[in-house]
């Protein structure tokens, strides 16, 4: 008797870079770092927000847009790919190993309550990691593994399916907070936010304030977002919290201080475009329940 031959489909990811084109260099590095994974099959595409992309190996495919739409530029990405599994990637960050994705995929496989995850990230040439980048309130760990309700999106791997049913992300944003609205909406399709402390994707040190506009569209956006997002009843509680915690912040800093309350008035005196969907109170109770209630 001949024994068959057993073929098992590797999974499928599909990979979006994000890139202005401003770093050839480290665009070379993240998309080589992608091609070197194992243990899955990755479909690759590098949208230029606002740039057309070039130089790129065969087997990378591209989207141009005529114009840089900040984080809404990975959504255009999301149909250039297939893949079960969706993995965002900032051009200058790299995959730590060539088993990561593989490891991604293993985890939403083993845990169909996941919805969505965030690698650890890391800089190689740095002793010490910013604390930001452990997306908790008590950071405890780096390693240590949580459910979150925030994300950074320089490595974020989400189902499709998902991805699809919350609708992307939300590029009104532009800028700031784009990670907590796309967490509180995976949450609210009933599905877990994690966040992988023993997965490593490497990435430069660096902080989120070297932008001239930081402060004032942390401001506007936490409104828009708490506009969007929230029960009405929740709103007042969440946004007095988040004054409080920026006033004792910024105390030594007048002029940021000054940038933050000019982008707070401009939340309440504009409207992101996309239309209120308030988190159901089932979504607030599940969040409570796991630590981090949608008032702080």
């Amino acid at each position: 008797m001949t024994a068959r031959s057993t073929h098992v489909a590797l999974p499928s990811v599909g990979v979006v870079i994000l890139t202005q084109g401003s770093r050839p260099v480290e665009l070379d590095r993240a998309v080589r770092s992608v091609l070197a994974q194992t243990g899955v099959a990755t479909d690759v595409v590098v949208v230029g927000n606002g740039w057309r992309p070039t130089g790129l190996p065969p087997e990378v495919s591209t989207v141009e847009l005529p114009t840089n739409v900040g984080v809404g530029g990975r959504n255009a990405g999301v149909g250039a790919v297939r893949g079960d599994v969706l993995f965002f990637l900032d051009d200058d960050a790299w995959l730590a190993d060539d088993t990561a994705l593989e490891s991604l995929a293993g985890l939403f496989r083993d845990h169909p309550a996941i919805g969505m995850v965030q690698t650890r990230l890391a800089d190689p040439e740095s002793a010490t990691a910013p604390r930001y980048w452990i997306p908790r309130l008590r950071k405890g760990s780096a390693t240590r593994s949580s459910t979150v309700m925030y994300v950074l999106e320089a490595a974020l791997a989400i189902r499709r399916e998902v991805f699809e049913q919350i609708g992307g992300f939300v590029p009104d944003f532009g800028y700031a907070h784009e990670g907590i609205d796309l967490t509180w909406r995976v949450w609210d399709a009933g599905y877990l936010v994690w966040y992988a402390g023993d997965l490593v994707t490497c990435h430069p040190a660096i902080y989120p304030t070297r932008h001239a506009e930081f402060w004032r569209l942390n401001a506007r956006n936490r409104v828009w977002l708490a506009r969007r997002n929230l029960p009405a009843v929740l709103i007042p509680g969440y946004l007095a919290t988040w004054a409080a915690v920026e006033h004792l912040r910024l105390r030594r800093d007048p002029a940021a201080r000054r940038a933050w309350l000019t982008g707070f008035k401009e939340g309440w005196s504009t409207t992101a475009v996309s239309p209120r969907h308030p988190m159901s109170w089932r979504t607030v109770a599940e969040m409570t329940r796991h630590g981090r209630p949608p008032i702080v």
